[in-house]
C-alpha cells in the first residue's frame, strides 16, 4: 500500500489526483454504544448485590476455588455460548473471589 502524500494535480505517479481536503465527520452516536456510565455501573452493582449469582455462576466459582480454571471455562462456555464471553465471565468470577478473599482478610 502506498503512503498518503499530498496530491499534486498530476494525473500520473505516486501523488496523482485532484488535491482535496480530508473530510473528518463527527463520530456517529452508535460508536458510544456499550460505554458504561457511572449510573449504569451503580445500578448493575446494586442489582448484583440484591439478587446475587445464578446457579451456574456459583458452580463456576466453586470450580475456580479448587483450581480447575480450564474446567470452569469449558463449563461457562457451554452455558453462555461463546469462548470470548466465557473468558470474560471467568475473569469476572475470579475477580469476585479475589474481592471476597480481600474482604475476609480485612475482617
Amino acid at each position: 500500500m502506498v503512503k498518503s502524500h499530498k496530491s499534486s494535480e498530476i494525473s500520473v505517479g505516486l501523488q496523482r489526483g485532484h488535491a482535496v481536503t480530508k473530510n473528518n465527520p463527527k463520530p456517529r452516536p452508535s460508536r458510544r454504544k456499550g460505554a458504561q456510565h457511572k449510573h449504569v455501573k451503580f445500578v448493575r452493582d446494586l442489582v448484583r448485590e440484591v439478587v446475587g449469582f445464578s446457579p451456574y455462576e456459583k458452580r463456576a466459582q466453586e470450580l475456580l476455588r479448587i483450581g480447575k480454571d480450564k474446567k470452569a471455562l469449558k463449563f461457562i462456555k457451554k452455558r453462555v455460548g461463546s469462548h470470548g464471553k466465557a473468558k470474560r465471565k471467568r475473569d469476572e468470577m475470579q475477580n469476585v473471589l479475589i474481592q471476597a478473599r480481600k474482604a475476609g482478610a480485612h475482617k
